[in-house]
């Protein structure tokens, strides 16, 4: 986040693959490089004193220049996860979010980029000190580091951090402002005594911050893309609610808990209509950027992840990866019998792994098999989300259930239904299992990209979340047939019920 030469607070948001400008005073957001344009899951951005734009981006591995008449250029490529930036006096300074990780020098005249430091651990958003040094969080160590600009070694600073994201100075009142994600705590930090004090304490899942003129400050979050004011006299208020990033996979437990597979977080809506977001990428043992999610009759969870994972997970353990070699795993279900039933999309199976570790193979020759629902009879519905169907698996003969949609997505069974949510035409369908009629339940659901929007794909992070990261939008359903949608277009999930027949 940086504040534009308009006044406004320019936002990078890397999975939406967009930058917006907030006005701060109200909220109104306007976009200024949209969806699908040269701009690739942008994850941080600074201006020089010509309001032209620089801004990272982490999963293509450069940095591109939006000057101040709105056109775009690349100003580097090859620069693995190419993550925080920073301008001063108008000389522009990046960081690569890895192990081994660089900050770097970057020049607009063509030279090849300066390094700076190296070697480093997941360094992130930089921020240059009062004393001409460059200071950046390492974020899997927990410390802040600085270094000169000019034949400088790095050095730590700060230690004892939660996962520290980013580093601004706070420069009315002197001081390194820090945010840990961690803890959700904003420390305010006297780089020259160690003295520390705690500003606020916010939801865990911060990213970014920034100060405005007034002293006002304003902290990003990673898992839900929101952002929080710290006023000056220390009031919070929301200038960007909490939401979703996918969402994408999502589960209803025996109980009418929600799971859902929202990428770097697993979140949790209870009974009660609360979310919860009890684990996230950045905690030992979270899985990966998860996709699609199931919860077996015990209440163990299983997801998948861009990585080709199938794996078992509960909040605060380790996971443990039953399948590690899928190629694009999508949506699963968990079975009675305590098999797992698994969408590998990159091969076209289904395949079935069992509770004793052994596997085999459902159906083959698919076009990317997305999601799949299983009665508690064993029969296993698919949908073809490049084949614009779904199937039932019977024995290894594959039958047409349904044809003619766009991009099918989530299946769910409730009663006597299979619900197909066809996230390219973004019409959820009712098919009988009885007698095969098809009903058309709701239409113009916020599924997938907006109209006449083509998103490029994002093609992940190396090591971190690898790609390509295909959105999925599921769908589940609870005891009492009431269906829940993935809405990967607002960020939402919904709750449908159908009217009882008089």
């Amino acid at each position: 986040m940086r504040f534009g030469p308009d006044g406004k607070l320019y936002v990078a948001q890397c999975f939406g693959s967009q930058i917006s400008a907030i006005d701060t005073r109200n909220g109104a957001a306007t976009t200024v490089t949209p969806v699908g344009s040269d701009i690739v899951a942008p994850d941080d951005l600074a201006f020089d004193s010509k309001g032209n734009l620089f801004a990272t981006e982490v999963m293509t591995d450069r940095v591109s220049m939006r000057s101040a008449d709105g056109t775009v250029r690349v100003l580097n490529d090859g620069l693995p996860t190419a993550n925080g930036i920073t301008v001063h006096g108008d000389r522009i300074f990046v960081d690569e979010f890895r192990v081994g990780g660089r900050v770097l020098e970057l020049y607009t005249d063509g030279r090849s980029p300066r390094v700076i430091a190296e070697n480093l651990t997941l360094p992130n958003a930089l921020s240059m000190g009062p004393d001409g040094k460059l200071y950046f969080p390492l974020v899997a160590t927990g410390e802040v580091w600085r270094v000169a600009v000019e034949n400088g070694s790095p050095e730590c600073v700060v230690s004892g951090l939660s996962i520290p994201t980013a580093v601004k100075f706070d420069v009315r009142n002197g001081g390194l402002v820090v945010t840990e994600a961690g803890s959700g705590e904003v420390t305010w930090v006297d780089v020259v005594s160690g003295k520390r004090k705690t500003l606020a304490t916010l939801r865990p899942g911060s990213d970014n911050l920034v100060f405005d003129g007034d002293g006002r400050l304003f902290v990003s979050h990673f898992t839900d893309g929101g952002i929080t004011e710290i006023g000056a006299d220390g009031n919070i208020r929301t200038l960007v609610a909490p939401g979703l990033v996918g969402p994408f996979g999502i589960a209803v437990d025996g109980g009418g808990s929600v799971y859902i597979a929202d990428g770097m977080t697993l979140a949790v809506v209870d009974t009660s209509g609360q979310l919860h977001q009890p684990a996230n990428l950045l905690n030992h043992g979270f899985p990966g950027y998860i996709r699609g999610i199931a919860v077996s009759d015990g209440g163990t969870v299983f997801v998948t992840n861009s990585a080709g994972g199938l794996a078992r997970y509960r909040a605060g353990e380790e996971a443990t990866f039953l399948l590690p070699d899928l190629d694009q795993p999508m949506g699963l279900a968990a079975l009675p019998n305590g098999a797992i039933r698994v969408c590998e999309a990159g091969r076209g199976r289904v395949i079935e792994y069992a509770p004793d570790g052994s596997t085999h193979t459902l159906a083959s020759g698919l076009r990317f098999p997305t999601g799949i629902a299983c009665t508690a009879q064993g029969r296993s519905f698919v949908s073809e989300g490049a084949g614009g169907r779904v199937v039932e698996l019977h024995h290894g003969v594959v039958s047409t259930v349904l044809d003619g949609l766009v991009e099918p997505h989530g299946l769910a069974i409730a009663g006597a239904a299979l619900y197909v949510l066809d996230r390219g035409a973004r019409t959820l369908y009712a098919v009988s299992l009885e007698d095969g009629s098809t009903e058309q339940l709701s239409h113009s659901l916020p599924v997938g990209p907006a109209p006449n929007i083509v998103p490029r794909q994002l093609p992940g992070i190396k090591n971190l979340m690898p790609g390509p990261l295909h959105s999925f939008a599921g769908l589940a359903a609870d005891r009492t047939g009431a269906i829940y949608v993935s809405c990967d277009g607002d960020g939402s999930v919904r709750r449908l019920c159908r009217e009882a027949a008089v």
